[in-house]
């Protein structure tokens, strides 16, 4: 396990979870609105790309990093011309970006080799979902947190468009806390003697500190921030939900890197 190894799926699920999600924002958020985020999703993945160590005899390293490769080349192509000029393929220049990006984070997640309290063959399964909604959630939250601040941009903007995006950040949530319950229930249940370090004693014992702050700071916060952001939402006062936002993406990210570290350290996908 690296530093790198943890930067470079961060980064590369942040900006593919967010060209992900202006899938789901309306055209009325602007020109400058998909501009920004198309140009800061490409900036995390290229940095991504940057810090990843590629085999160049691995052929399943190379197919993930050329998918990495194209998510961050179709999202420039659509940074550069979006509002500029008509380019036949821009429509689906985010779809695109969105399946290679998907692509490559199963790629990712096939790269790892579990040796953990839980078999190999379930893990792996558990990874991809792991990965998928890691990207999801990162991606939401930070779609949100954007769009809530974009009503000082365009205060005529319907706040519909801010609930709807609010509603995939908390879809997006609870799905991230139902795939680790699962993970910890099968990595508790499912351990037996030379499987490695039992995941029970690990989570239990001084070292489990950066499990439990990855629950509350990463599950248990932004579960809460979420709701709140919901009702402030509903009640159409922007600048109190994008403020909750803020926190709420913090949050998220402090528990998605812990995560990371934690797959990484002890192969449990949490």
């Amino acid at each position: 396990m690296t530093l790198s190894s943890i930067l470079v799926l961060f980064l590369t699920h942040l900006g593919i979870g967010l060209a992900f999600t202006l899938l789901f924002v309306s055209r009325e958020a602007g020109v400058k609105f998909f501009r920004f985020n198309t140009g800061l999703a490409a900036l995390l993945v290229a940095i991504g790309l940057a810090f990843r160590q590629t085999p160049t005899s691995n052929t399943l390293s190379i197919i993930t990093t050329t998918a990495l490769g194209l998510t961050g080349l179709a999202l420039v192509v659509y940074w550069a011309t979006v509002g500029r000029m008509w380019v036949t393929i821009r429509p689906w220049l985010l779809p695109g970006a969105a399946v290679c990006g998907t692509i490559a984070i199963v790629g990712q997640a096939l790269e790892i080799q579990p040796q953990g309290a839980i078999p190999p063959s379930l893990t792996t399964g558990l990874i991809i979902a792991s990965f998928l909604s890691s990207a999801a959630l990162l991606g939401g939250t930070c779609g949100a947190m954007i769009l809530g601040h974009w009503y000082l941009v365009i205060p005529s903007m319907n706040v519909s468009h801010l609930q709807a995006i609010t509603k995939l950040h908390i879809a997006s949530m609870i799905i991230r806390i139902v795939i680790v319950t699962t993970v910890v229930f099968l990595a508790i249940v499912s351990w037996q003697p030379g499987m490695g370090p039992s995941f029970e004693r690990y989570i239990l014992s001084t070292s489990g500190i950066f499990f439990w702050q990855r629950v509350l700071f990463g599950l248990v916060g932004p579960l809460v921030l979420s709701y709140l952001t919901w009702e402030t939402a509903k009640i159409q006062s922007t600048q109190s939900a994008t403020g909750i936002l803020y926190v709420d993406f913090f949050t998220v990210v402090v528990g998605e890197v812990l995560a990371k570290y934690l797959l990484l350290s002890t192969s449990v996908p949490v």
